[in-house]
């Protein structure tokens, strides 16, 4: 049975009212209303409603969607996901050819294709993730493909099966600074452990990009934020998003501040200092916000 993710009970769940830059538009379009009506047709989930994602209009609209893999229930319980955690299903063997038919179907310019944790697989659910990247490589050839994976415990062997696959962008989130990971991931992920994927990743002889993303507004010092980012650089990530977290409900973990625009935007000016080829820096952006524009400016 899944369970949504659960706090000690002394953690603070109380936040402030949110500021008025953290507003968005209900979403609506034509565009929009197409996507969502052809994904409630299927049997994909996505990301964008599943977060809660305060983007989703504007990334539909615009051609781009991030589709949830293996289910939706988590293996983890990160204390800041919106995603159950329990007991997953078996894998749907059909997503891939699936995942195509969205993505032809609604001519997408480019996927985000993520997935939750499932540590109760062998391989991590790594050969499934490989399969559906190149399904829709044949299938959809039209379509760029970026994968946010997991980190498959680390092991090199799965992510290795993924890479070959060859996805335009490869992405991983280190989430938030080091300081912070134990309090908000699952005990089995880890800082170091993602820094050591996303050099794996840039290691690799395929020549995709490398992605990261930070939430910042946990508690973090603008230092450390900083220093995250140049761990991520010294491990060859090329781009970099940077958000506000937001507490999903009042069992996650509260937001200890919220970062104005401003903050963000110096943020964004480190990153560019650093080296980063794209860096997307702002309150509601988050880790597949502007994906295709990222992508396209980062390969121009």
């Amino acid at each position: 049975m899944a369970t949504s993710n659960r706090l000690p009970e002394d953690a603070p769940r109380e936040c402030a009212p949110k500021p008025a830059w953290l507003k968005v538009r209900f979403p609506q379009g034509v565009a929009y209303e197409r996507v969502k009506d052809l994904l409630a047709k299927s049997r994909l989930s996505t990301v964008c409603e599943k977060s809660r994602c305060p983007n989703l209009g504007e990334c539909w609209n615009s051609g781009t969607a991030t589709v949830l893999l293996m289910g939706e229930v988590c293996t983890r319980a990160c204390k800041f996901c919106h995603v159950p955690t329990g007991a997953p299903a078996p894998l749907d063997e059909g997503e891939p050819e699936a995942l195509a038919h969205i993505a032809k179907a609604l001519s997408l310019r480019y996927i985000v294709v993520t997935s939750v944790d499932r540590d109760d697989l062998p391989d991590g659910g790594a050969a499934h993730f490989a399969r559906a990247v190149e399904v829709l490589r044949r299938e959809a050839p039209e379509t760029k493909v970026e994968v946010l994976i997991p980190d498959f415990q680390g092991k090199e062997a799965h992510l290795a099966v993924v890479a070959r696959a060859r996805p335009a962008v490869a992405a991983h989130n280190v989430e938030t600074v080091e300081r912070l990971s134990p309090l908000v991931r699952d005990r089995r992920a880890s800082y170091a452990q993602s820094l050591e994927v996303l050099r794996f990743l840039k290691q690799r002889p395929e020549g995709f990009y490398v992605k990261s993303s930070l939430m910042v507004g946990l508690g973090e010092s603008d230092e450390e934020v900083e220093q995250a980012m140049r761990d991520l650089r010294a491990v060859g990530v090329e781009m970099l998003t940077l958000g506000q977290y937001l507490q999903p409900s009042p069992r996650h973990l509260a937001v200890q501040r919220f970062v104005p625009p401003e903050v963000f935007e110096g943020y964004a000016h480190q990153a560019k200092e650093m080296g980063f080829l794209f860096v997307a820096s702002g309150p509601l952006v988050r880790s597949s916000y502007k994906a295709a524009e990222l992508f396209l400016q980062s390969s121009s």
